[in-house]
């Protein structure tokens, strides 16, 4: 083989890469936060050189706002179906707290993403509408409702975190949010 030749990337494989860098890059802002890793090492944990960034996105920003559509909508599918207990529960659960990386977008990096730019915010905003339709469909449940609900989960979640690690505190605030969101024989 000479020397400075490369092999042509397919559209379909193209298309492949970019979208294990999304994925790569949702995975680790959930885990890091959007300013906690760089360009360089997002390529390099998906398993790409830093050289090839631009040809897949316009900015850090645009790969930021396809990672948050990313995990809202890996969210949303592993929602789609689910019993709203059952939700509620495994949300206020110690393993969705303790994953952060594996978890909700909206609780990992909404208020990174009150300080981001407008593409990242319209990302978001997409995706609690998209978690607010799926939360509408319990049988009597108004907007008001599914709102409230959706600020109660995210909210408990960034408080758990916020605190020490193995905190009673931080196991407290997820009981308490369960205790009030689950019917009494649930939580």
């Amino acid at each position: 083989m000479r020397e400075g030749w490369k092999m042509k990337v397919t559209k379909a494989q193209a298309q492949a890469n970019r979208a294990r860098i999304v994925e790569t890059a949702s995975t680790l802002f959930r885990e890091r936060g959007y300013d906690g890793i760089g360009v360089a090492d997002l390529m390099g944990a998906a398993g790409f050189t830093h050289g090839g960034f631009y040809k897949h996105f316009e900015s850090k920003t645009d790969l930021m706002a396809q990672a948050a559509r990313c995990g809202i909508a890996q969210t949303a599918a592993n929602t789609a179906g689910v019993d709203r207990n059952a939700f509620v529960k495994y949300y206020l659960s110690r393993k969705h707290r303790d994953n952060p990386g594996e978890g909700c977008t909206m609780a990992a990096l909404g208020a990174d993403a009150a300080r981001q730019s407008e593409q990242v915010k319209e990302a978001f905003a997409v995706g609690i509408e998209d978690m607010l339709a799926l939360l509408a469909l319990d049988a009597g449940s108004t907007r008001a409702g599914s709102i409230g609900t959706l600020a109660h989960l995210v909210g408990a979640i960034v408080l758990s975190r916020a605190c020490p690690e193995g905190s009673p505190l931080a196991d407290e605030i997820l009981r308490a949010c369960r205790s009030a969101l689950l019917p009494t024989a649930e939580s």
